[in-house]
């Protein structure tokens, strides 16, 4: 199966960045990719009240354009994220109708929604050179998400947005579920992404024995978002990164997932059935995040 993963930087206009997003899909697709990843707020980037002002639906005209463009490309689109209005019956109290949702939507070959996976961790961080607070926007999802990709690859996609991947539960989890590939469309900072990017990746991709595509934004993205790193990438099983893109522009990453060579890492290195579950205890979690024993 050819995949690929789309590197951009967007703008504050919305319709230019689906312009721009959807050149890059066609050159993939025409590459001979059926599964394709955007990345994080690929179609619309900025402050807060710039985030609230273009959220959209499933009806909204990013959805929309995703839809129209994996119908007539034949693939399976995933809509990295959009700033989304939150549905009715999702969130109560006062900040129901300020707080968005960050939401991938897998599109599918015949235009339909496959699935919805909104961004459980928020990126509310205090570095020296980057300050950001997610949460005064977007409110957290609670819901993981494994959509199969039917015939005839038979494989299944974990969704998962750029902080997730510095909280392997998720990626473990979503294994367990049936996930062979992961998807981790991003807008990861330039601030962190040297260190940590590509160790994050690879690391997950070794622990569960899946393929990981990450898909991300590169380069000065509108006031209100931190700079961001780039290096969109495919990982093997193995952690070998199969495909990258070194350049800091927009551009295309393709490759060729190779799932006999998947299973046959699972068999001769069977990480996965030789867990220990009943040794596996979560200590006491209180409502802060701080671990251990109550007192």
């Amino acid at each position: 199966m050819r995949v690929a993963a789309i590197q951009t930087t967007a703008g504050p206009d919305r319709e230019g960045n689906l312009v721009a997003a959807g050149v890059l899909v066609e050159d993939a697709a025409a590459d001979g990719a059926t599964l394709v990843v955007l990345p994080e707020y690929f179609s619309v980037a900025g402050s807060p009240r710039h985030l609230r002002a273009h959220a959209e639906d499933v009806t909204g005209p990013t959805v929309t354009w995703a839809s129209a463009l994996a119908v007539r490309l034949g693939i399976h689109l995933l809509a990295g994220s959009v700033p989304e209005r939150r549905p009715a019956g999702h969130g109560e109290g006062s900040d129901a109708d300020e707080h968005l949702f960050n939401t991938s939507f897998l599109i599918g070959p015949t235009g339909s929604i496959e699935a919805a996976y909104r961004k459980i961790h928020l990126f509310d961080v205090e570095l020296t050179s980057t300050a950001f607070c997610e949460s005064d926007t977007i409110a957290p999802g609670t819901e993981l998400c494994v959509a199969p990709l039917g015939p005839p690859s038979g494989l299944s996609l974990g969704l998962s947005i750029c902080y997730d991947i510095r909280f392997p539960e998720v990626y473990r989890i979503m294994t367990l579920l049936g996930a062979t590939v992961v998807a981790v469309p991003s807008a990861f900072t330039a601030a962190t992404g040297p260190a940590h990017w590509e160790l994050l990746l690879r690391a997950r991709a070794v622990e569960n024995q899946v393929f990981v595509i990450a898909a991300g934004q590169v380069g000065d993205l509108p006031r209100g978002m931190p700079a961001c790193h780039g290096h969109s990438m495919i990982v093997d099983p193995w952690g070998t990164v199969i495909a990258e893109r070194l350049d800091p522009t927009p551009g295309v990453v393709v490759a060729d997932l190779d799932i006999e060579r998947q299973r046959e890492i699972r068999s001769q290195l069977p990480v996965l059935a030789n867990r220990r579950p009943e040794a596996y205890r979560w200590p006491d979690d209180d409502i802060s995040g701080a671990t251990g024993p109550r007192l």
